[in-house]
C-alpha cells in the first residue's frame, strides 16, 4: 500500500507527544454548538440559538389574552453552493424558520383555535466547512474577541494627593455596571452605570438594610444596649455608633383628596460618635427611645472606620429615603409614588429582564467572594452586595489582593457563536417588540403567527453585523496559513472590547498566564501590536470562553504517559508546579534528573520533582502555528522571529511548490487542518482520476450499506485556477493513481501552496552568505538567472473584471462586439455577448467586455429621422462603454461566465410553465422512488418484527403497538421524516439502525427537496442578482508572474529583502564542483539581527539536499550541534559550511570560505508589478482640476509643500511656475501649452490656476465679497 507521505527525520527528544487538536476547532465547533442541527430538537442544549429563542419567548400581549410560544426552529438547504455564491456575489446562507403556537387564555375569545404554525424568519448566512462565511460573495472570517469576562473586579488608583483609591466593579452580562470605590476621605460611594454616585449605605437601606443598627450589624460593628435610668450610666465614656432619632407621626388633611394622612418625623437628638456624657444621659432618657447602639471595644472598629465615615455621609435615614433619593440620583426627577421608587433598583439588578451576570459572571463571582448562590442566580443578590464591600474593606486594610486584570481567568474569548447569539439576540427581541405591538391592534380579527412576524428585522441585524462589525473581517486568503492563521486569530479589539489608543502597555505585554494559551511571538508590528495575538497549537476554548492549555499529571515524581492530558485553565493553574517537556524521564515515566526548573505562575524556581504537580506535553505547545513551522526558533531573536511568522502568512503559492527539507514536522497537519486539500473520508481504492476529478469506491460493511442512500464511490471534484481574496490562485491535482488504496485522512492532491499534503510556501534554495559586488548591500539579494528560468519562483495570479448591465432612463444598456468606432481588428476576440474569449492573450488597452450604453442627445429633426429610419444608422445614439484592460494588465483569459435575470414577455411564460410541469413530474418520481428504497430498506430490517409503537411529532401513533410488520403496512405511512418518537423494535440494535436510516433518509429528502426550489427558482427567476441590474459579465484572467528585481522575498527567520539584480548564471560565485549557488544573502544581516536559525537551517539543508532526506527540527526540541555535524560529515559537506568560493567572472577563489547551504526562500506578495506606475494625461479631480493620487486612480506624483521650498531655496522660479500652473490645474494653459508643443511654438503664458478660484469660491461662501482687480 502506497501512503505518498514523505518521511522526515524526527529530532525530538520528548517522547509520547500528544495529537494536536484540530486547528479549527475554535471556529466550526462554535458555529455548530450555536445551531446545534445535528442535535434532536428535544435534546438541544441551552445554548446558541436555542437559548436566545427560549429567553425571547413566550411573547404575550399587553393584556396577556394572547400568548405567541417557540416550539422549535430548523433550516432549509442553501439554495447555492459555495461556489456559485462566490461567483455570483452572493451570500451563503440558510432560511431559518421557527415552529411557533399561537393560543389564546381569555375566556372571551373561545372560538379563538390554537394554531402551529411554521414561519420564515429570514436567511441566515452559514459557516462552509472551511470555517468562513461567503458574504456578497467574498469569504469573511468571524475573529473571536478575546474580552473582560463578566463578575466582579478589584482594583486601585492613586488620586492626585497619593491617597490610594480602592474600587470593586461589576460587569454582568448585560445590564448595569455598579461600582464600589472610596474617596480621600475614606467614604464608600456605589457608583451606578459610572455617573450617578450614592454612599454605598444608602444602597443598603434600599435593598432592605433600614435602620443603621442593620446596616451595622452586618459587619458586626455595635452593641444594642436596653435605655433605663440606672442601666445606661455605666456607658459614659463609650460612644455612639448610631443616631439617637426621636420619631413621632403628624396628621394632616391632603386639600386635593380630602384625606388624613399620616406622616413621619425624624428629630436627630445625638449624632453618630457622640459620647456619652452625663448630660447626654438626661437627654436619651427624655427622648423615650427603647435602646441605643453604642461601639464594639475591639480591634475590628479600626478596620471598618470607613462604614461610619459613610453613614456620617449618608443622607438618608429610612428605606423610603434611600429609595426616593436613588431615584433622584438615577432619573434626575422627583418620584411620583414609593412604589415606582422601588421598582427601580429592582429593575437594575434584581429581574431578569435587565440584568444577567451570564453563567461565567455567577461562576467567577462565586469562586472570587467564596459563595455558593447557585449557577441558575444569574442576578444579583443581597448577598453579593454585601461580601463585596465586606472585601473591598480587607483590600483598604491590605487583608486581600488586587485582581490582576490581564490574567487569562480574568480575559474570556468571545467565539464566533457567542457573537452571533448576542446579534440574535438583539433581532429576536427587537422582533419582539413588533409582535406586541401587532397583538394589541389585531385584538378582535383572527389572526396566525406569519401575520405578526417581520422576517426582515431579524435578517437586517444578522447581515449588518456580517458586513460591518469590526470582527467580521475579509479572510486573508494568500495562502493556507494565512487562512488558518486568520480563524484562530484573538483580537481584544472590537465592540465591547479596547480601542488602539486606550490600551496601555500592560494589556499588550505577555503575561504569564499566556503560556501554552497564547503566542508570545506571533502579533502585528505597528499600532495593534499585542492586541492581537493568536491561539497556542494545542489550546482549546472551554465550555465558558476560558482557554486551556493541555499538561500531564505528575505524582510523586512519575509522569502519567498512559492517560489522555489534562486540559487546564489560567486559573486551575494558579500554584501549580509545572516542569518542562522535555526533563530527562525514563521508560515509566519516572523524572531521572535530581532537580528540574519548573514554572509556578510567573516564577521559575528549581525544585525536586517530588513537589511537580504538572509538565508540559510538548515543547513547542507555547507557540501558535506560525511560529511553531520555523525550524531552529530557539536559536533566533523573539523580534526577528516575529516577522518570520508575520512573513510566511504572505508568500505567494509557487507554480511548483516544494515542502522544505528542513521542517519542524508542523507541515502535514496544517496542510490537511485548512480544509483546502481534498483527504479520503475512509478506507477505499481509486476508481479513477483525471485532473479534474477523483472517484474513490469506499469499503463498507452491510449494516452501512444498508442504512445509507449513497453509493460506494464517491467523486471529487478538484479546485482549478479559483481565484482567491488576495488574487493569488487555488489549483489542485492528484497525487493519487489508479487502483492505489487510501486510508482515512490521506490526502489526495496538491497545490496552493502544499506538496505532497505538507505546506510548501517556498523553494529550497543553495545560498552563499557573501558580498557580492555590492549588490546585496542593506539585505538586498542577488538572485541567479536560472531561477527564473526554471520557473522557481514563477507565481500565477487571477483577476476577475466584471461589468454590470442596467436599465438607464434612456433605454436598457446592451452586451455586444458592434461597438461603434472601434477597428475589426480590437473586437476580433469578442463573441456574440461582447466577452472576450477564453484562451485570449490580453494586453493594456484590448477590450474585454464589449458594452453600448445609450447617450441622451437632442431631439433629431424629421429629416434626420427619415435618413435614419432608410439607412438604419443606429451608430449615432449609442455610446461605447466597453471595459478595457488597465495599463499594467499583462495575462490570459482563464474563464467568462455571464448571468441574466430571466425576460418576462408571454412566449417565456409559457415555456416556463411546460419547464416547471416537467420538473414536478420529474421529482415527483424521484421522491416516489426514495421512499421505496426506505420502505424496501426498511422491510429487511424489521420484516418479521413487532412494533412498539411508533408515534409522530404530534404524538399519534402512526404504527399501533403489537402490530407485525408487513410492506403494506409500511407503504401506508405518509410522512417518515415526523416520525420521531416511539420504539420501532425491541432490540436496540435494530432501532439504532431504523433510526440511522431515517436520519439518512431526511438528509437525503432536504436535498432532494433543496434541488427541486433551486431548479424551479432558476426557471422562474434565472440567476440571483443585485437589484437593478439585468445581467452581469465576469472576465478572469491569469497572470504569469516570474521573480523581477524588486519583488521581496524572505526566509523563515525574519530576514526579508528586496531582490536588486539577476545575475547570468556563470557569473554567480560557485563551489569547488563548479555549482553555482542561487541565491547570494549578505552576512552583515545575520549578527545585528541575532537571527541564527538560518545558519543552523543552511548548513543542515545542505546536508539533507546531498543525502536525499528531509528533516523535522521541532521548536525548542531541534537537531543539536552534534547531530547536525554528525549530519553533514556523513553527507561528505564541510562542517558549518563554511566553504571556499570562486568567482564566476573570472575563476579565481575568494579570499575567505564563506558560509554555504540550502535556504528555504519564501515569495512574498508584495511584487513589484503590482507597485510600479507611470502616468502622462489621467484623470484630473473635478473641483481643484488637479492630477488624483496612486495607482488605483491612474494619479500623478504630488508637487508637495516642501519641494516647493527646495525649488524656491535654489531660485528656479520659472520653473516652480510652470509646474504649480500648465502642469497642474490652470485649465486653459494646459490647453494652450499642448497646442503649442505639437506646433511647435514658443511656450504661451500661464493663466490662473484652478486652486486659486476654488479659494476665491470658498471666500465668497464666507460671505466676502472679492473681486480679481485685472
Amino acid at each position: 500500500m502506497i501512503t505518498n507521505q514523505t518521511e522526515r527525520l524526527n529530532f525530538a527528544s520528548t517522547k509520547n507527544i500528544p495529537q494536536y487538536p484540530d486547528f479549527l476547532d475554535v471556529q466550526v465547533k462554535s458555529f455548530k454548538d450555536f445551531f446545534q442541527l445535528e442535535t434532536k430538537s428535544d435534546e438541544r442544549g441551552d445554548e446558541g440559538l436555542y437559548n436566545t429563542f427560549m429567553e425571547n419567548f413566550p411573547i404575550t400581549d399587553t393584556r396577556n389574552n394572547f400568548v405567541l410560544e417557540f416550539l422549535d426552529y430548523f433550516v432549509d438547504p442553501p439554495r447555492y453552493t459555495i461556489q456559485e455564491c462566490i461567483e455570483r456575489g452572493l451570500t451563503y446562507s440558510v432560511p431559518l424558520k421557527a415552529r411557533l403556537k399561537l393560543y389564546c387564555t381569555d375566556p372571551e375569545h373561545e372560538d379563538f383555535e390554537t394554531i402551529v404554525q411554521d414561519v420564515y424568519l429570514g436567511t441566515i448566512p452559514y459557516m462552509t466547512p472551511s470555517g468562513t462565511f461567503v458574504i456578497n460573495g467574498a469569504e469573511r472570517v468571524v475573529v473571536s474577541q478575546l474580552h473582560r469576562s463578566p463578575g466582579v473586579f478589584f482594583g486601585q488608583s492613586f488620586h492626585a494627593n497619593g491617597t490610594k483609591l480602592y474600587s470593586a466593579r461589576v460587569i454582568p452580562f448585560k445590564g448595569s455596571w455598579i461600582e464600589f470605590s472610596t474617596d480621600i476621605n475614606s467614604v464608600m460611594y456605589a457608583y451606578i452605570d459610572r455617573k450617578k454616585k450614592l454612599p454605598v449605605t444608602t444602597l443598603f437601606r434600599a435593598i432592605g438594610f433600614e435602620r443603621d443598627k442593620d446596616i451595622l450589624e452586618i459587619f458586626d460593628l455595635a452593641e444594642e444596649i436596653k435605655v433605663s435610668k440606672t442601666g445606661i450610666k455605666k456607658y459614659i465614656g463609650r460612644r455612639l455608633a448610631a443616631r439617637v432619632l426621636n420619631t413621632w407621626h403628624e396628621d394632616f388633611v391632603d386639600e386635593d383628596t380630602g384625606e388624613v394622612v399620616s406622616i413621619e418625623r425624624n428629630e436627630i437628638i445625638l449624632d453618630r460618635d457622640t459620647i456619652i456624657d452625663k448630660d447626654n444621659v438626661e437627654e436619651i432618657i427624655d427622648s423615650n427611645v427603647k435602646s441605643i447602639l453604642l461601639h464594639k471595644e475591639d480591634n475590628n472598629q479600626a478596620d471598618y472606620a470607613i462604614i461610619h465615615n459613610t453613614l456620617q455621609k449618608d443622607p438618608t435615614n429610612s428605606e423610603k429615603e434611600a429609595v426616593e433619593h436613588i431615584y433622584r440620583q438615577l432619573r434626575n426627577a422627583e418620584p411620583p409614588d414609593e412604589e415606582t421608587a422601588r421598582g427601580i433598583i429592582d429593575k437594575l439588578f434584581f429581574s431578569d429582564q435587565r440584568y444577567n451576570l451570564g453563567e461565567v459572571g455567577r461562576y467567577r463571582m462565586n469562586k472570587k467572594l467564596n459563595l455558593d448562590i447557585p449557577m441558575d442566580k444569574q442576578v444579583l443578590t443581597k448577598e453579593d452586595i454585601i461580601t463585596i464591600v465586606k472585601y473591598l474593606i480587607e483590600l483598604i486594610n491590605s487583608k486581600a489582593e488586587i485582581d490582576d486584570i490581564d490574567h487569562l481567568s480574568n480575559r474570556r474569548v468571545r467565539t464566533v457563536g457567542e457573537q452571533l447569539s448576542q446579534q440574535f439576540g438583539v433581532g429576536l427581541a427587537r422582533m419582539a417588540r413588533t409582535i406586541r405591538e401587532r397583538m394589541n391592534v389585531r385584538d378582535n380579527e383572527v389572526f396566525t403567527p406569519i401575520d405578526l412576524i417581520n422576517a426582515k428585522t431579524l435578517s437586517s441585524v444578522i447581515n449588518s453585523f456580517f458586513g460591518t462589525n469590526q470582527l467580521s473581517q475579509f479572510m486573508d486568503q494568500t495562502n493556507p496559513l494565512a487562512e488558518i492563521t486568520h480563524k484562530r486569530r484573538l483580537s481584544a479589539l472590537g465592540p465591547g472590547g479596547l480601542s488602539r489608543e486606550r490600551a496601555g502597555f500592560e494589556v499588550r505585554d505577555v503575561h504569564y498566564t499566556h503560556y501554552g494559551r497564547l503566542c508570545p511571538i506571533e502579533t502585528p508590528e505597528g499600532p495593534n501590536i499585542g492586541l492581537i495575538s493568536s491561539l497556542g497549537v494545542y489550546a482549546k476554548v472551554n465550555g465558558m470562553g476560558f482557554i486551556e492549555t493541555p499538561y500531564r499529571k505528575v505524582t510523586n515524581g512519575v509522569v502519567d504517559l498512559e492517560s489522555t492530558p489534562i486540559y487546564l485553565s489560567a486559573e486551575e493553574e494558579e500554584g501549580k508546579m509545572i516542569a518542562q517537556a522535555n526533563i530527562e524521564m525514563d521508560e515509566t515515566g519516572k523524572i531521572t534528573a535530581s532537580n528540574v526548573i519548573a514554572r509556578e505562575e510567573g516564577d521559575f524556581p528549581v525544585v525536586e520533582p517530588s513537589v511537580v504537580h504538572y509538565t508540559d506535553v510538548a515543547p513547542n505547545q507555547i507557540a501558535s502555528i506560525s511560529a511553531s513551522l520555523i525550524p531552529f526558533l530557539e536559536h533566533d531573536d523573539a523580534n526577528r522571529a516575529l516577522m518570520g511568522s508575520n512573513m510566511m502568512r504572505q508568500a505567494v503559492p509557487l507554480i511548483r511548490p516544494e515542502a522544505p527539507i528542513v521542517g519542524t514536522g508542523l507541515e502535514r497537519q496544517v496542510a490537511s487542518d485548512s480544509r483546502v486539500l481534498i483527504n479520503a473520508e475512509g478506507h477505499g481504492t481509486v476508481e479513477y482520476v483525471d485532473a479534474n476529478i477523483i472517484t474513490i469506491k469506499y469499503d463498507r460493511t452491510e449494516d452501512e450499506r444498508m442504512v445509507s442512500f449513497d453509493a460506494d464511490e464517491k467523486t471529487y471534484n478538484l479546485i482549478k485556477f479559483r481565484k482567491t481574496n488576495q488574487g493569488t490562485s487555488i489549483n489542485l491535482k492528484p497525487i493519487v493513481r489508479k487502483g492505489d488504496r487510501v486510508i482515512p485522512g490521506q490526502v489526495l492532491s496538491e497545490g496552493y501552496a502544499t506538496q505532497n499534503g505538507e505546506l510548501a510556501l517556498g523553494r529550497n534554495l543553495k545560498v552563499a552568505f557573501m558580498p557580492w559586488k555590492g549588490y546585496n548591500f542593506e539585505d538586498a539579494i542577488v538572485i541567479s538567472e536560472k531561477v527564473v528560468r526554471d520557473d522557481i519562483f514563477t507565481s500565477i495570479h487571477v483577476d476577475d473584471y466584471s461589468l454590470e448591465v442596467r436599465d438607464t432612463k434612456l433605454g436598457n444598456e446592451e452586451l455586444t462586439n458592434d461597438i461603434p468606432n472601434v477597428s475589426e481588428e480590437a473586437t476580433k476576440d469578442l463573441d456574440e455577448n461582447g466577452m472576450i474569449r477564453i484562451g485570449a492573450e490580453v494586453k493594456p488597452g484590448d477590450i474585454l467586455i464589449g458594452k453600448i450604453t445609450p447617450k441622451g442627445e437632442s431631439d433629431p429633426t424629421p429629416e434626420e429621422k427619415l435618413l435614419r429610419a432608410i439607412f438604419g444608422d443606429k451608430a449615432g445614439d449609442v455610446k461605447d462603454a466597453s471595459l478595457k484592460a488597465s495599463p499594467s494588465l499583462h495575462g490570459v483569459v482563464l474563464d467568462k461566465k455571464l448571468f441574466a435575470r430571466a425576460v418576462k414577455d408571454k412566449r417565456k411564460r409559457t415555456q416556463d410553465k411546460d419547464a416547471l410541469g416537467a420538473l414536478e413530474m420529474e421529482f415527483e418520481t424521484k421522491f416516489v422512488e426514495l421512499k421505496d428504497r426506505l420502505v424496501e430498506k426498511l422491510f429487511l430490517i424489521v420484516n418479521g418484527k413487532t412494533s412498539q409503537g411508533v408515534m409522530n411529532d404530534l404524538g399519534e401513533e402512526v404504527l399501533p403497538k403489537g402490530k407485525k410488520y408487513t410492506q403494506k403496512m409500511l407503504y401506508a405511512v405518509e410522512d417518515f421524516a415526523h416520525l420521531s418518537k416511539g420504539q420501532w423494535v425491541a432490540d436496540d440494535a435494530t432501532n439504532k439502525m431504523v433510526n440511522d436510516l431515517i436520519h439518512n433518509y431526511k438528509i437525503k429528502l432536504n436535498d432532494l427537496q433543496g434541488s427541486l426550489r433551486r431548479e424551479k427558482f432558476t426557471i422562474t427567476v434565472g440567476d440571483e442578482l443585485p437589484s437593478g441590474i439585468l445581467k452581469l459579465a465576469k472576465i478572469y484572467i491569469a497572470k504569469k508572474r516570474k521573480l523581477k528585481v524588486g519583488d521581496k522575498m524572505a526566509g523563515r527567520h525574519g530576514n526579508k529583502g528586496i531582490v536588486a539584480r539577476i545575475v547570468r548564471h556563470e557569473d554567480m560565485p560557485f563551489l569547488e564542483d563548479g555549482t553555482p549557488v542561487d541565491i547570494v544573502l549578505n552576512p552583515l544581516g545575520v549578527p545585528s539581527r541575532m537571527n541564527i536559525g538560518q545558519i543552523y537551517e543552511t548548513v543542515l539543508g545542505w546536508a539533507g539536499m546531498n543525502l536525499g532526506r528531509k528533516f523535522a527540527t521541532p521548536i525548542f526540541d531541534g537537531a543539536s550541534l552534534d547531530q547536525i555535524n554528525a549530519l553533514t560529515d556523513e553527507a561528505g559537506v564541510p562542517r558549518f559550511g563554511h566553504t571556499h568560493l570562486y568567482d564566476g567572472g573570472t575563476g579565481e577563489r575568494f579570499h575567505q570560505a564563506a558560509t554555504v547551504g540550502v535556504i528555504y526562500m519564501l515569495k512574498l506578495g508584495h511584487m513589484v508589478d503590482d507597485k510600479m506606475h507611470a502616468r502622462s494625461i489621467g484623470p484630473y479631480s473635478l473641483i481643484t482640476q488637479q492630477p488624483l493620487g496612486g495607482k488605483a486612480q491612474f494619479g500623478g506624483q504630488r508637487f508637495g509643500e516642501m519641494e516647493v521650498w527646495a525649488l524656491e531655496a535654489y531660485g528656479a522660479s520659472s520653473t516652480l511656475r510652470e509646474i504649480l500652473t500648465v502642469k497642474s490645474d490652470d485649465v486653459i494653459g494646459r490647453a494652450k501649452t499642448y497646442e503649442a508643443i505639437v506646433k511647435g511654438e514658443s511656450m504661451p503664458e500661464p493663466g490662473l490656476p484652478e486652486s486659486f478660484n476654488v479659494l476665491m469660491h470658498e471666500l465668497k461662501g464666507l460671505g466676502l465679497d472679492i473681486r480679481l482687480e485685472e
